[in-house]
């Protein structure tokens, strides 16, 4: 059971101001602020709070009710298009995410709003923390294209070294250029809460801006090459095409500016980089041991070390299959790394809201080794199995194969020359990835963004369709 001891006096904290032009603010920032409940593009006040469905709780709903998260069911987790039911996918995955980051949520608003007794000033509860780490753990992963990491991978590759690739960026800015020869998964995640979903509405969903830190795990651009470190700028977390909509997060959350264009991360960000990495970590061992890729005692011996129970054998004793042992300790090895994520961020809150501690939560606790253990045998037994690796090889012609029919296709369109093949083509893109009223955008950053837009946004099996389809491997109805 959980009990959280207060630490320090009741504070709260300096403001930390966001600055555009990289000038340090203030060093410390306030939870008054990094709880905003107002809305990215939206000029209406929050509305009365109804009981039990506050404004965070409203995000959660906007983003489990979206295409873009529907289409998570049958995006890869680690086992790209596989064939059991068992397995788990980035939709099963960021729910699970979700229901870890509420607990961690909950449990430190509870600690919070009892060492800080003004919070209560703002009308929130401990549940309205947990509300705001769930819902930016629900869309975590939203952004990642097909075949996983793997995805991340092909398309950067496709930008850096394929020829198509490489010609499309010629025209573009150093800044462009590297949002797509560093394409991020996170990036695109932002782009489509904010601009592709609902993109009638200024600020797409028209999340809170507390959601929206919250879900910035990397709070940087991707052409950011300066001095500053740690793990919230190990990757960027929007494109220079939103890098408007993240400066208005960034002041409305007063946002501590580290360096230009480079901000402090949001505090509850470091919950949902926790509740990730404890579902994905612990899941896909269990994940891969009904695959049988691991055995038994493999995954026992990893989860016991970060369980730390002597009586655990005992009690594994009295179970009935081998089955029902790995979910119990799948349940007990979630349960230890949750109490101990929720203690050290406590510990280190207010390191983390004036920017001096800048590393995972997981990599400082108790079950550390443990957790690095379960890393090595992912990335040895797990990343590397032949049926992982043989789906994700393949994604990489597809993806690049796809970028480069589909974008040459608009090219031709914008250069006003397509051929009869291009038309073709040109036909299997949805309008809103084309341009204003479904004609071609003038701009060759636009046509690149939303032709990528386009096919990172396209779920496994559909990527792989359409590209049998349009290189003539199979036909509809073959």
């Amino acid at each position: 059971m959980l009990a959280f001891g207060i630490i320090g006096g009741h504070e709260g904290g300096k403001v930390g101001h966001a600055s555009l032009d990289g000038r340090q603010a203030e060093p410390t920032m306030d939870w008054k602020d990094l709880l905003s409940s107002a809305r990215l593009g939206s000029s209406t006040s929050p509305r009365p709070v109804i009981a039990g469905r506050s404004e965070y709780q409203r995000d959660f709903d906007r983003i489990i009710f979206s295409s873009a998260f529907r289409r998570l069911q049958d995006k890869t987790q680690v086992f790209p298009l596989a064939e059991s039911d068992y397995v788990r996918t980035r939709l099963t995955h960021s729910l699970e995410a979700a229901s870890v980051g509420r607990s961690l949520g909950t449990l430190v608003g509870a600690a919070l709003m009892e060492r800080y007794q003004d919070l209560s000033d703002l009308r929130v509860s401990p549940s309205d923390f947990g509300a705001i780490v769930a819902a930016a753990c629900l869309a975590h992963d939203i952004g990642n294209p097909p075949f996983g990491h793997s995805g991340e991978d092909a398309i950067r590759l496709f930008f850096e070294i394929h020829p198509t690739g490489q010609h499309l960026l010629a025209s573009l800015s150093d800044e462009q250029r590297a949002d797509f020869l560093r394409f991020e998964g996170n990036a695109q995640g932002f782009r489509i809460l904010t601009r592709l979903q609902s993109p009638d509405n200024p600020g797409g969903l028209q999340l809170t801006f507390a959601t929206l830190g919250a879900f910035t795990k990397y709070p940087r651009s991707a052409s950011y090459d300066g001095n500053t470190r740690g793990v919230s700028v190990r990757k960027h977390g929007f494109l220079i095409a939103e890098k408007e909509h993240f400066a208005d997060v960034a002041c409305a959350l007063k946002l501590t500016a580290r360096d230009e264009g480079v901000w402090v991360r949001h505090p509850l960000a470091y919950l949902v980089e926790a509740a990730d990495d404890i579902c994905y970590h612990v899941v896909d061992v269990e994940d891969a041991y009904r695959l049988g890729i691991l055995r038994y005692d493999e995954v026992e011996t990893v989860l016991a070390d970060i369980i730390g129970d002597e009586g655990l054998s005992r009690r594994l004793a009295t179970m009935g299959d081998d089955k029902g042992r790995i979910e119990y300790l799948r349940a007990r090895s979630i349960n230890a790394l949750v109490e101990q994520a929720a203690h050290h961020f406590l510990d280190i809150e207010k390191e983390l809201r004036s920017g001096e501690h800048d590393m995972p939560l997981l990599a400082e606790v108790k079950a550390t080794k443990g957790m690095h253990a379960l890393r090595l045998l992912g990335e040895s037994r797990i990343y590397m199995a032949p049926p992982v690796v043989e789906v994700e090889a393949a994604g990489f012609e597809v993806l690049a194969g796809l970028l480069a029919i589909f974008s040459s296709a608009i090219e031709a369109q914008a250069m006003g020359v397509p051929n009869a093949k291009e038309r073709m083509r040109l036909r299997l893109i949805p309008a809103q990835f084309l341009g204003p009223d479904g004609g071609i955008h003038v701009d060759p950053y636009q046509r690149l963004l939303r032709v990528t837009d386009f096919v990172s946004g396209m779920t496994d099996s559909y990527a792989v369709s359409l590209y049998k389809k349009v290189t003539g491997i199979s036909l509809p109805g073959g």
